[in-house]
C-alpha cells in the first residue's frame, strides 16, 4: 500500500474522532449550569393542543395573559356615543342686564353654591332699577298717608265722597308701582342699592365648567354664548345615535356598559333613560339618552365612548374578551387558556356576538379563566410546531 493512501487514512480517522470529541464536549457544556450560575432555560413541554413554559421561558415576552369577566351579553354590536352634560343639572348664565365687567369671582373648576357671585358688572340700567324703586316707595308712602287722611275725614263726614275714592284709587296706583320695581329687581337678582353694581349668580350648586368673559368686558341680555355654564360633574348624560336596526332591543332603564380610549378594558355603567320617538330622515338612526352615574368623576364631557346595550333581563352572560385572543382553525374559532401556571390549553369557543375590537363568547369560557389575550397566533404556531 502506497504511503499517500495510508497518510489519507490516518487523516480521515483524526477528523472522525475530533468530530467525536466536538460532539461530546458540546453535549456537556449544555447540561452543564452558566457561568452566572443561572440554568439554561429547558425547552417548551408539549402534549396535543396544551404547552407548558418554565417561568423563565422566552416565550414569556411575547404573551399577555388576562382574567376575563362574565356579564351580560349585549343585544347588538357596541356603537358609538358621546358624553355630555346632564342638561337637568346644568346652567347656563348669562346677564339679564347690559354692562361692563369689574370683576371675575369664578374660574372654570371652581365649585360654586347657589347664589355665589360669578362676576361683577357696573350696570347704569340697574342704578335705574333701583332708584325707580326708591322713588315707588316713597310715593306709595305719602299716596298712603293722604288715604288714611281722606279716611278719617270721610268717616267724619267731612270730605266728599268722590275725593275719598280718589285717595284710596292713588294708593292702590302707587302699591301696584312699588311691586313693580320690586320684581324688577328680584329679577336682576339684585339688591336695593343705589350703586349700580351687579352681581351675577350661580343659580344651582356645581362646578364652573365654562366661562366667556373677560375682566372690562361689555356684556348685553341677547348675548348668542352664556357667560358661565355651571353643571353637577357628577351626573352626566350619555347620548347615542342607534341604527334603525337596533332600536327594537332597546327601552327606558336598560342597562348599558360603556368603555372610553382614556380608560381602555375598564367598563362604566350607565342606564337608559329616553328612547326617541322618531327616526333622523338622513341617517335612520334613533337617539337614546342614557344617565351615567360620575361620582368619581373620571368621565368627562364631550368624550366619545363605545356602548354596548344589556340584554334587559340579564340572563344570557357571556365573556367578553379582546379579538387578539381569537384566532380561527377550519370553521371553528378557539382561545388559549392558562389551565394551570404555564400551562395553556387550545379551546374552542362560541361567539355570540363580535365587535370591532371585542367580542362575546358564550360557550367554551366561564367568568374569572386567564385566558391569553396578546400572542395567542405565536403560541399556536409553537404549538403547531412541537406536535410534529
Amino acid at each position: 500500500m502506497s504511503t499517500q493512501v495510508v497518510f489519507k487514512r490516518a487523516a480521515a480517522t483524526v477528523a472522525v474522532l475530533a468530530a467525536l470529541a466536538a460532539s461530546i464536549h458540546f453535549v456537556h457544556a449544555s447540561q452543564a449550569p452558566h457561568a452566572n450560575g443561572a440554568a439554561t432555560p429547558a425547552a417548551p413541554k408539549a402534549v396535543p393542543d396544551t404547552i407548558t413554559f418554565d417561568a423563565n421561558a422566552p416565550q414569556w415576552s411575547s404573551l399577555k395573559v388576562s382574567a376575563l369577566a362574565a356579564g351580560a351579553l349585549p343585544v347588538a354590536e357596541p356603537v358609538n356615543g358621546r358624553i355630555t352634560y346632564d342638561e337637568n343639572r346644568t346652567a347656563r348664565v348669562s346677564s339679564p342686564i347690559a354692562g361692563r365687567v369689574t370683576a371675575l369671582r369664578a374660574e372654570p373648576g371652581d365649585t360654586v353654591h347657589r347664589g355665589a357671585v360669578l362676576a361683577t358688572l357696573d350696570a347704569p340700567e340697574l342704578a335705574t332699577a333701583q332708584a325707580d324703586w326708591r322713588k315707588a316707595q316713597a310715593d306709595e308712602g305719602r299716596k298712603r298717608m293722604a288715604y288714611e287722611r281722606a279716611q278719617a275725614l270721610y268717616g267724619g263726614e267731612v270730605l266728599a265722597r268722590k275725593d275719598y275714592e280718589s285717595a284710596q284709587a292713588d294708593l292702590a296706583q302707587a302699591s301696584a308701582e312699588t311691586r313693580r320695581a320690586a320684581q324688577r329687581l328680584s329679577n336682576l337678582n339684585a339688591g336695593p342699592r343705589d350703586d349700580g353694581s351687579f352681581g351675577l349668580r350661580a343659580p344651582i350648586d356645581g362646578v364652573v365648567a365654562e366661562r366667556q368673559l373677560n375682566p372690562g368686558q361689555e356684556v348685553r341680555p341677547d348675548l348668542p354664548n352664556p357667560l358661565f355654564v355651571v353643571t353637577d360633574l357628577r351626573h352626566l348624560w350619555l347620548v347615542v345615535d342607534v341604527p334603525e336596526r337596533g332600536a327594537g332591543a332597546i327601552a327606558a332603564g336598560q342597562d348599558v356598559a360603556l368603555e372610553t380610549d382614556a380608560y381602555p378594558g375598564v367598563q362604566f355603567p350607565a342606564r337608559v333613560e329616553r328612547v326617541g320617538q322618531t327616526l333622523d330622515p338622513v341617517t335612520h338612526r334613533i337617539q337614546v339618552r342614557c344617565a351615567v352615574d360620575n361620582a368619581d368623576l373620571k368621565l368627562k364631557p364631550e368624550m366619545f365612548a363605545r356602548v354596548s346595550f344589556l340584554a334587559r333581563d340579564g340572563a344570557h352572560k357571556a365573556v367578553q374578551l379582546p379579538n387578539s385572543s381569537l384566532f380561527v382553525e377550519g370553521r371553528y374559532e378557539y382561545v388559549y387558556v392558562e389551565v394551570h401556571p404555564g400551562t395553556f390549553q387550545k379551546r374552542r369557543v362560541g361567539i355570540a356576538l363580535r365587535g370591532h375590537d371585542t367580542s362575546y363568547a358564550d360557550a367554551g369560557l366561564t367568568g374569572g379563566e386567564r385566558v391569553v389575550t396578546e400572542g395567542a397566533f405565536l403560541l399556536n404556531a409553537e404549538v403547531a410546531a412541537h406536535a410534529q
